[in-house]
């Protein structure tokens, strides 16, 4: 492995900016200084007007691996990560088959280990008959359990009450949670079927799944996580309503609620169907400016912890179809770092803000060992940032397997110059080097 010295870098870490020199060694930060002298087995990088940002960790991704490969593989989301700055990822069980099982999510772990250019951690699935694997999974070295409390992913559903009670007071792991009322998004499913029965334009997706079906679930795990003092989590938060659930004013790593955000709720709105039609079909829904302004402002008030991507490619021809049979999700892990600066810009947060929502908030709640900060001894997980270069988005730069994303066409202020992947130089100037692959994540759990 290569050792490093970036000189003259502006790091962005822990609520300041400071000008100063990284030293990599063994694939760790060794040191960080003012000004530090080179020795004579490293590879200096002068990265004057550059910053250096902690590199991403994406606690929700789907990389359709294994089962639904046709629309995208863990190595080539990876790559696509990496190229993003995004440098470690978690992703979700709704692979085929489902993971549900102890052995399948191991099969998960071992395709990372032999494709994945990122870090990379996978949830145990829960659904309402396997409570004896679920309480199986190692704290240690998984990410956590995740429960589909809603309809998004066809046999994942846990609907049985019990069931719920039993994982929300037996597990020991953090419980992610995707939160949307199932009998709500039924009733109103039907409602706009009987409307229109053929085809439906996408901007009635969050007329369908609103903002009480949202709220809906979002109370009952929040409920239940009290009821029995559980470690919980909520994914993709996309409503005002629900904000009002969760502590403010107070440090992330001392909560038991906590809450993600997703890119896609910060950057568009329901106006945009009409030029992105199922394009930014997702679930939970994006839905009208009033709920992205408040989820924007929640991020100044400490409701909203971490900015994820919810990765969730899908091929063109499926995207294309009708709004019925057209699946929900989208592309979006190569771009959720520029999507951000671009909001700073806008002053929707500022770049320490960013580190901490996308990077030192993560990694303090899911307590994921040596990673998240810029510190000595910690891996060198870094995304070298360049404000003074913009970057468009083509189709002939995106690295997803699908190859389409619903920023084609937008023209970023800045660029990722390079990524560093435990140490290893793994992006720089569109290149990859996959000479050395990412780690598993573990973590620091009692």
């Amino acid at each position: 492995m290569s050792n490093y010295l970036l000189k003259n870098a502006k790091i962005v870490n822990e609520g300041q900016i400071i000008e100063g020199d990284i030293r990599i060694s063994n694939g760790r930060i060794d040191k960080i200084a003012s000004t530090i002298s080179p020795q004579g087995n490293e590879q200096i990088m002068d990265l004057t007007g550059k910053h250096v940002f902690p590199g991403m960790i994406d606690d929700q991704v789907h990389f359709r691996e294994p089962g639904l490969t046709h629309k995208a593989h863990i190595a080539s989301e990876a790559r696509a990560a990496v190229a993003g700055g995004v440098t470690s990822f978690m992703e979700m069980p709704n692979t085929v088959p489902n993971a549900l099982s102890q052995e399948i999510l191991a099969d998960k772990y071992t395709i990372a280990q032999r494709s994945s250019l990122a870090n990379y951690s996978f949830f145990m699935g829960a659904g309402n008959d396997n409570l004896e694997e679920v309480l199986k999974t190692n704290k240690q070295d998984v990410c956590g359990i995740k429960i589909f409390m809603g309809s998004s992913t066809g046999n994942m559903l846990v609907d049985n009450s019990q069931t719920l009670e039993n994982i929300f007071s037996k597990s020991e792991l953090l419980i992610a949670t995707h939160c949307e009322d199932e009998a709500t998004v039924k009733a109103r499913t039907k409602l706009f079927r009987d409307k229109y029965p053929e085809d439906a334009p996408a901007l009635i997706h969050p007329l369908i799944r609103n903002e009480e079906a949202c709220y809906l679930s979002s109370s009952m795990a929040v409920d239940l996580a009290k009821k029995w003092n559980t470690r919980l989590h909520i994914l993709h938060i996309s409503t005002e309503e629900e904000l009002a659930l969760f502590e403010t004013g107070k440090p992330s790593k001392d909560k038991r609620i906590t809450s993600e955000v997703c890119v896609h709720h910060l950057w568009f709105d329901a106006s945009d169907y009409e030029k992105l039609d199922n394009q930014i079909k997702c679930n939970p829904a994006i839905k009208d400016s009033r709920h992205k302004n408040a989820l924007r402002k929640a991020l100044q008030t400490g409701s909203l912890d971490i900015i994820a991507t919810d990765h969730a490619p899908h091929t063109w021809e499926e995207k294309q179809q009708g709004y019925w049979k057209s699946p929900s999700g989208l592309p979006l892990v190569q771009h959720p770092l520029l999507m951000l600066f671009d909001l700073e810009k806008e002053g929707v947060l500022s770049l320490v803000q960013i580190a901490e929502k996308t990077a030192h908030t993560v990694a303090e709640i899911f307590q994921i060992q040596d990673r998240g900060f810029i510190r000595e001894g910690y891996w060198a997980d870094l995304a070298v940032v360049d404000f003074n270069t913009p970057q468009k988005v083509e189709k002939s730069n995106l690295h997803y397997q699908c190859q389409w994303s619903p920023m084609e066409g937008h023209t970023f202020h800045s660029s990722i110059a390079h990524t560093f992947v435990s140490g290893h130089l793994a992006y720089t100037k569109g290149k990859f080097n996959e000479s050395q692959l990412g780690k598993r994540l573990l973590f620091d759990r009692d």
